[in-house]
């Protein structure tokens, strides 16, 4: 088990008359991952509601902020137990056999064009076994062919854009890495969070994005960008591309301050928590229990 202690710290400047925002900075609620403890503390006098997504654990957070300075700062301990499994036992599941929740990610959908793709998948991987050691060649392929610098791309940036450029950021490798995935018919979804043990020579701790592709029974976790270690990281929600899991939308005129985030794991022999390593098993944190109710909200606590 691993036990992480997070905070996030955002800052915005709210232009009359004011604006709604939506927030996922909540830990995800998962078969594998726990919420020990957790406080959000908001500077504004606001009324939040949150919701969980019941299919895929996702927590969102809507306010109505009032114009001035709005602090948001959310704190938890999250508790994570992976499911672990030799690469080599582990195939991609036929389209007919998939479980229902699991169709949507082999669309293609805004920045992870998967339709423009299947010419150039089928070429450099169509001759691969099936299989996670497929899905590890995409991975380690776009990691192989795409540069990670900070400040190379935009909002805007998708899936074609980063296979063109061969740069970008970690929301960037995992664009390009599910496109790829769901070329090949393999259902693949953007994952957001924070990551433990990423690089110092990277900067400050910051939002994170991976990649989850279900094979066998289950969502694996995949890194493409190579930054972090898988074992370390904590999951705020899933969708179909990065517009599915922004940590803040915002609807009016804000100005916003970098974020601000901490992370530390913490190591508790009696409690078996260990501190992250990289492990050469293939990890999970979601074994796709709940993905036949569909996507209805419900109110959370």
């Amino acid at each position: 088990m691993i036990r992480l202690r997070l905070s996030v710290e955002l800052s915005y400047d709210v232009a009359p008359p004011g604006c709604d925002v939506i927030f996922n900075v909540h830990a995800a609620h998962t078969s594998h991952q726990r919420v020990a403890t957790e406080m959000m503390e908001i500077s504004q006098f606001l009324l939040p509601q949150v919701h969980t997504d019941v299919a895929t654990g996702n927590r969102y957070m809507r306010v109505k902020a009032e114009a001035g300075g709005l602090r948001l700062r959310y704190s938890a301990t999250v508790e994570v137990r992976h499911h672990r499994a030799v690469p080599d036992s582990i195939h991609e599941v036929p389209v007919s056999q998939l479980p229902t929740g699991a169709l949507i990610y082999l669309y293609p959908s805004r920045y992870c064009q998967s339709d423009r793709l299947y010419d150039m998948a089928r070429q450099t991987f169509g001759h691969l076994l099936p299989g996670y050691a497929r899905v590890q060649a995409i991975c380690d392929w776009v990691r192989a062919h795409v540069k990670f610098q900070s400040a190379t791309s935009t909002a805007s940036t998708s899936a074609l854009d980063t296979l063109r450029d061969k740069v970008g950021v970690c929301r960037d490798f995992a664009h390009l890495m599910i496109a790829l995935c769901r070329a090949l018919n393999i259902p693949a979804r953007f994952a957001t969070g924070i990551d433990y043990g990423a690089d110092a020579t990277l900067g400050p701790h910051d939002f994170h994005a991976y990649v989850e592709v279900f094979l066998g029974d289950r969502w694996y976790l995949f890194d493409p960008s190579g930054t972090a270690i898988p074992m370390g990281l904590m999951r705020f929600g899933t969708g179909r591309d990065a517009a599915d899991v922004s940590f803040a939308t915002l609807f009016g005129t804000v100005n916003a301050a970098p974020p601000r985030i901490d992370i530390t794991a913490i190591e508790d022999a009696a409690t078996g928590a260990l501190l992250p390593w990289r492990c050469p098993d293939a990890l999970s944190t979601d074994d796709g229990i709940g993905m036949l109710v569909g996507t209805r909200l419900v109110s959370a606590v």
